[in-house]
């Protein structure tokens, strides 16, 4: 089975092909371009150097949030695209869960940090037996003290990733009651290899969607529409 996989839900873009036990090829940007101005590029590169008949692929695998609200979006659309034109189904991968399918087998308790603005992140808690993942805490947007707090209630050694680390390093340091570590830098962001190879497992599953239902779970209101909210709110109580 061959899975494209497309991560832009943060900082990275990122493609990959995996296609069984084996990525094929990926290509990895945590720069400053915009996603929509490297995605398609950066397929068309890997397609390229992998001699890739996109006719030949099962599925397309996305990360499909929480993350950047127009990076999710730009990385929903371009798998909607390829999708429809294609004919393909789409594998939405949870954006953390693919962050923490990065450290498959690690002995400590894995707990990715994406910077969610307001001393929040994108978070959960994962444990591995060989490559199989267990999430004990699901994916969602939590204040960094409430994430710390739970680890420490665990009492376990714990290993943090993510975009999230350097933004709440001095709170982790400050608060954190066990062992803990960071992860190496070729293994602390976003990759699109992580996510087809999680996309896999999941589409031998069948958990997989026509591109057309597809959308990206958010787990928060954008600022606008907090914003928004914030207004209708203050309109309301006059």
């Amino acid at each position: 089975m061959k899975i494209l996989g497309l991560d832009s839900s943060g900082l990275v873009a990122s493609v990959a092909v995996v296609e069984d036990g084996n990525l094929l090829g990926e290509y990895t940007v945590n720069y400053k371009k915009t996603h929509s101005q490297t995605l398609l590029p950066m397929l068309a590169e890997v397609a390229k150097m992998t001699e890739l008949d996109l006719g030949t692929v099962d599925a397309i695998a996305v990360a499909g949030g929480p993350g950047s609200f127009t990076g999710l979006r730009i990385g929903s659309a371009t798998a909607k695209g390829l999708g429809l034109a294609l004919d393909l189904p789409i594998v939405s991968v949870p954006t953390v869960d693919a962050l923490a399918y990065n450290l498959a087998g690690h002995r400590d308790l894995v707990c990715p940090l994406m910077d969610a603005r307001r001393n929040q992140a994108y978070t959960g808690l994962y444990r591995f037996d060989g490559n199989a993942m267990d999430a004990v805490r699901k994916q969602c947007a939590v204040g960094i003290d409430e994430i710390i707090a739970d680890i420490n209630s665990r009492g376990e050694r714990v290993v943090f990733l993510g975009d999230g680390v350097p933004v709440f390093d001095a709170y982790i340091r400050a608060h954190a009651a066990v062992p803990y570590s960071y992860a190496p830098a070729h293994m602390n962001r976003q990759r699109a290899g992580a996510v087809a190879a999680l996309g896999l497992c999941y589409a031998k599953e069948g958990r997989m969607q026509g591109a057309a239902e597809h959308a990206p779970e958010y787990l928060r209101l954008s600022q606008a529409e907090r914003e928004r909210a914030k207004r209708e709110n203050a309109a309301a109580s006059v």
